[in-house]
């Protein structure tokens, strides 16, 4: 009897032991995060791809891109019917996704890796303890699942990107040599080439690099030359297929005019006019294939400038709505009714606690707070000028969850701190 208990005890302890090992394993998280994800995947039969005009809304114009791209087409129809050549959308995740377009989990693979910049982003700025609650957080919550396993977007590979190039940016300061500074350059290359939006937290993280660098005594200009030279010769050929297209000098995607008219004309209140959108609007549809895709886009910019130039209050009233839609969500319709509520609640809430989070990490004078600082202030910017859907929010969302899981922590040990010691 005795033996058996003995045996018993040894055998919690070794799966104790195990279970320690798993829990405080970068490796094994993202392991269990993509063996989650996947498992969604199966069940919810969302490695389905369709491919009629009616649920275009499954791949947008990265699906589409993508299926020209597989059948043979080149890259080129964002909106499913023949169009010609594009620049809609950057190149690197409609190539990507070409090449395993019958093959899914591309996008769980992507979110169940940012599970280790974010481990090791957290440790350095705060503590293990905040790394593994935050690294878990990413594993299991819904919420980061939904994104990588309900449509075909670049959102997942955009997270794990710009958590990479956070985490080298605040190991640069100890690094010596040229290899970062070649890692740093190939990581914002591939960041341009996927989602552009984020190229505007680039003259950040290399300011300050340098200025940590700098403090430290350690010369950085031959790095950032490097890294400069290495950027421009990822995206320059593409800069050159888009010149030998359209013969005109397009700076990676084209698109942005017809994205400003989509949250700035008659009938904007805020959000996104997704029924002005070729797909969904027969007569814009038209127009697009009539005039062409530069054409377009130049016509519905100069919509959009104009009626941004009538009435510039009206104009900052809406980017006000804007700003409270990329942080406390869209008006969004949802089934059950009641389901809408608690996701606006929830989505608030994790802005809410982000933003206190930073500012504590800001006063308590963190590693590498200011720097999450300069992400929250640029990269949203641009969309308080054009429109705000929540899948924009993702890609700075690892970054959100550290700051809340740090907050969250923080409030746990003022709240032992103030049980009475009744030894």
């Amino acid at each position: 009897m005795e033996n058996a208990l003995l045996n018993r005890a040894g055998a919690y302890d070794a799966l104790f032991r195990m279970w320690r090992q798993v829990r405080n394993s970068p490796l094994w998280i993202a392991t269990i995060a993509l063996s989650l994800r996947l498992g969604w995947i199966v069940l919810g039969h969302t490695y389905k791809f369709k491919s009629t005009d009616d649920n275009f809304s499954f791949g947008w114009e990265m699906g589409r891109i993508a299926a020209s791209l597989a059948s043979g087409h080149g890259f080129a129809s964002p909106f499913g019917p023949p169009t010609g050549p594009t620049a809609w959308e950057p190149p690197l995740y409609p190539y990507l996704t070409a090449g395993v377009f019958l093959v899914f989990g591309l996008n769980s693979v992507f979110s169940a890796l940012t599970c280790i910049p974010i481990f090791l982003i957290a440790k350095r700025m705060f503590s293990e303890k905040v790394a593994v609650i935050s690294a878990w957080a990413w594993a299991l919550l819904p919420n980061v699942m939904f994104w990588c396993t309900r449509a075909v977007w670049e959102t997942s590979l955009s997270a794990l990107l710009l958590a990479g190039v956070i985490w080298l940016a605040l190991t640069l300061e100890e690094r010596d040599g040229w290899l970062p500074w070649l890692e740093f350059g190939v990581l914002w290359g591939l960041i341009a080439l996927n989602g552009t939006s984020l190229l505007s937290f680039l003259p950040a993280t290399g300011l300050w690099a340098w200025y940590r660098r700098a403090k430290a005594g350690k010369r950085s200009f031959a790095g950032v030359a490097l890294a400069s030279i290495i950027f421009f010769t990822c995206i320059t050929p593409w800069l050159v297929r888009n010149y030998r297209t359209f013969g005109k000098f397009i700076f990676i995607r084209d698109n942005f005019g017809a994205e400003l008219r989509l949250g700035n004309g008659n009938g904007a209140d805020g959000t996104l006019m997704l029924y002005l959108d070729p797909p969904h609007d027969s007569y814009a549809m038209r127009q697009f294939q009539t005039m062409g895709e530069l054409n377009y886009i130049a016509m519905r910019k100069q919509q959009a400038l104009a009626y941004i130039k009538a009435d510039y209050g009206r104009f900052a009233l809406l980017s006000l709505k804007r700003f409270l839609c990329f942080w406390a969500g869209p008006p969004r319709v949802t089934d059950p009714v009641w389901l809408g509520p608690i996701k606006d609640s929830l989505f608030l809430a994790s802005s809410v606690l982000m933003f206190w989070g930073l500012a504590r990490a800001l006063r308590q004078r963190r590693p590498g707070a200011w720097l999450l600082f300069w992400l929250v202030l640029f990269y949203p910017a641009i969309y308080y000028f054009v429109y705000a859907i929540p899948r924009y929010r993702h890609a700075i969302e690892p970054e959100m969850a550290i700051l809340c899981v740090f907050l969250l922590t923080e409030a746990g040990k003022k709240s032992t701190a103030s049980l009475p010691d009744r030894s």
